[in-house]
């Protein structure tokens, strides 16, 4: 069988695509959202050790979007214009495997995060992305987003059950057949399994926002800040399975703890899914979303994990109102 791989996002990328904001589900948000997407891109594109910057590819949707884009972040992006249903393209986007055959866009069914929310487009963007890539579209017959998959680059994968396994997405799937269907099209040879994700994540718990790989042997994930931290429980308990869990190679893991956001208040005055973990990575910049005072205790004790990038953080709380931040919004594509 060819040997597959879906890289650590510290590996050089061809592209980042994106999606700008446009929804009218933004309503006040929507102008907020845009600048913030245009001060974190603005460093992800930032160059690194080569002096190259990070080539993006930004769909958007219409007129006024695309004028909205280039205004915003000029010659640093392309624009590309097609039809999409809102800006999660880590969700709607493929997964980008390597292959000894070449780039493969593995692509999950998606059916709105359980059927929460369905819009027009989110069904297409992802092969549009995956034509932009030249890359061959596999399909797989469950359903999945990538914000639900953290892969090391060596063969091991975290996820949750709650998003994974959960009743409004495969209700007939069980653990033995993801790992088997991982295997076949990640090269994974591990899938470390958590339970739950964070408190008033609408996607169910998405990896994404509790733990994430730094590289081969090393995870971050999130400790409690604050006595009224809507996650305390959620975050010891990840932490104590974090540090019993081997990855592919037989490693023990190594855990570094952030602290987290704290308590920040939804729209509907409940917790949002307020998270330091939702970071993109840039050829100069690890880019950590900022919701309060607390970002910057998180970027020091996040630079000890990336000490080849300079951590930086940037405002994301319009975005948050969307329900995400910005590993949600982005999709990597490898060399």
């Amino acid at each position: 069988m060819t040997t597959r791989t879906v890289p650590h996002e510290t590996a050089p990328q061809t592209v980042i695509h994106t999606a700008w904001p446009y929804h009218e589900d933004w309503a006040d948000a929507l102008e907020g959202a845009r600048t913030e997407f245009t001060e974190f891109l603005s460093l992800v594109a930032a160059p690194g050790a080569s002096g190259q910057p990070q080539k993006l590819v930004i769909y958007v949707a219409d007129a006024e979007s695309e004028a909205s884009a280039r205004q915003a972040l000029g010659e640093t992006a392309r624009y590309v214009r097609a039809p999409y249903g809102d800006v999660w393209t880590r969700d709607t986007g493929p997964v980008f495997v390597k292959t000894g055959e070449g780039l493969k866009a593995l692509r999950f069914r998606f059916n709105g995060w359980g059927g929460k929310y369905q819009y027009p487009g989110d069904e297409s963007i992802g092969a549009e992305i995956a034509k932009r890539a030249g890359a061959q579209v596999e399909t797989l017959d469950w359903i999945c987003e990538g914000g639900a998959l953290e892969f090391d680059g060596d063969g091991t994968v975290l996820t949750t059950r709650d998003v994974v396994l959960n009743p409004n997405r495969n209700p007939r799937l069980s653990e033995a057949q993801v790992e088997t269907d991982l295997e076949r099209t990640c090269g994974v040879q591990k899938v470390i399994w958590l339970d739950d994700g964070l408190a008033g994540d609408h996607t169910d718990g998405h990896i994404d926002n509790l733990a994430r790989f730094a590289g081969p042997g090393v995870v971050v994930t999130q400790r409690p800040t604050g006595a009224d931290d809507p996650n305390a429980t959620l975050y010891a308990r990840t932490i104590r399975m974090l540090k019993q869990a081997k990855d592919a190679r037989g490693r023990s893991l190594k855990v570094i703890e952030i602290p987290s956001p704290g308590l920040v208040e939804g729209e509907d005055g409940g917790p949002a899914a307020a998270s330091h973990m939702n970071w993109i990575i840039g050829p100069h910049h690890v880019v950590m979303p900022a919701y309060n005072r607390h970002a910057d205790a998180a970027v020091r004790a996040l630079s000890h994990a990336f000490p080849r990038h300079k951590v930086v953080a940037s405002p994301a709380n319009h975005i948050l109102t969307g329900g995400g931040a910005f590993h949600c919004v982005t999709n990597n594509q490898p060399e």
